[in-house]
């Protein structure tokens, strides 16, 4: 009897010390709001990864992109690049490497030569820019 009485008192009393008030108070240095700011300046400025699926003359890489199955690959975007001197098709606008590989697996099967890769970003000329705009004008 003298047990079951003690294994009362001690289990009452751990209950009453283990219990939540249930409030919660959230501290937060306030450099965190200026440090999620400038995560999300640089994000802008990532450029995401592409699949190059053809390299070569206009002509063929237009013709590619009008034969292109695009409910093969639902959602990817289809791009024409020109760079000195071939044209080139990009697919897609992958932000992770694993996302980017799962979509080079079923791209592989139609374009053996397709590949990953990240673009360099393009740098603007101002300067040339408004010297092309006053010829065609």
């Amino acid at each position: 009897m003298n047990k079951i009485i003690i294994f009362l008192v001690v289990f009452i009393s751990c209950a009453n010390s283990f219990s939540q008030s249930g409030l919660v108070q959230i501290k937060k240095d306030s450099r965190i709001d200026s440090l999620l700011k400038l995560k999300k300046e640089i994000n802008k400025n990532l450029f995401n990864l592409k699949i190059q699926i053809f390299s070569g003359k206009r002509a063929e890489a237009l013709e590619l992109i009008d034969n292109h199955d695009k409910d093969s690959y639902p959602g990817t975007v289809v791009e024409l690049v020109y760079e000195t001197p071939n044209y080139k098709v990009w697919i897609g606008d992958f932000f992770s490497q694993m996302e980017a590989d799962k979509k080079l697996l079923k791209i592989k099967k139609k374009y053996a030569e397709a590949f990953i890769f990240r673009p360099k970003p393009k740098i603007e000329n101002t300067e040339l820019k408004v010297g092309v705009e006053k010829i065609n004008n």
